[in-house]
């Protein structure tokens, strides 16, 4: 089986962008403030052009890590195509969630926190470190994000 040539930082770029902006879930990692055991959850976003906003239980674990701890790292795509994504952590409640976000996230996902009973916070990740590689051929300039700027020009 032939595979393709790896791609040049402008085309993962690309296809970063891409993903971020059609792709509809994304795995969550989380740990407590202590280090604890790591936590993992698939969850559904809404990418706006420059962050991503997540919305959780407040009392799951994902929920309570994100607004101990304020970071995160994401995962998207399958494993011979990801996007690993670092970044710092805002929380919204839902009173400081704007109607308009609080409509696209439902729009985009299919799934609108809001309506139910549980009470859910929403979480703000705004990326500092994003890389993107397919194969082994890919993994030397994986980073295209560094310190939340694009080290690759639009």
């Amino acid at each position: 089986m032939t595979r393709p040539a790896a791609r040049t930082a402008e085309q993962r770029k690309l296809d970063t962008l891409h993903r971020l902006e059609h792709d509809e879930d994304v795995w969550v990692a989380t740990a407590d403030a202590d280090g604890g055991v790591p936590y993992l959850v698939p969850l559904s976003f809404l990418w706006d052009g420059s962050t991503l906003l997540l919305a959780t239980p407040a009392a799951s674990p994902t929920g309570r890590n994100l607004k101990a701890t304020g970071r995160t790292r994401l995962g998207i795509g399958p494993t011979r195509d990801v996007v690993m994504i670092e970044g710092t952590v805002d929380t919204i409640t839902r009173a400081g969630l704007s109607e308009a976000d609080g409509d696209r996230f439902a729009a985009r996902t299919g799934f609108d926190p809001r309506r139910l009973s549980t009470p859910y916070l929403y979480f703000r990740v705004r990326p500092t470190r994003v890389q993107a590689w397919r194969e082994a051929d890919e993994l030397d300039g994986r980073e295209l994000m560094r310190d939340g700027a694009w080290l690759v020009a639009d």
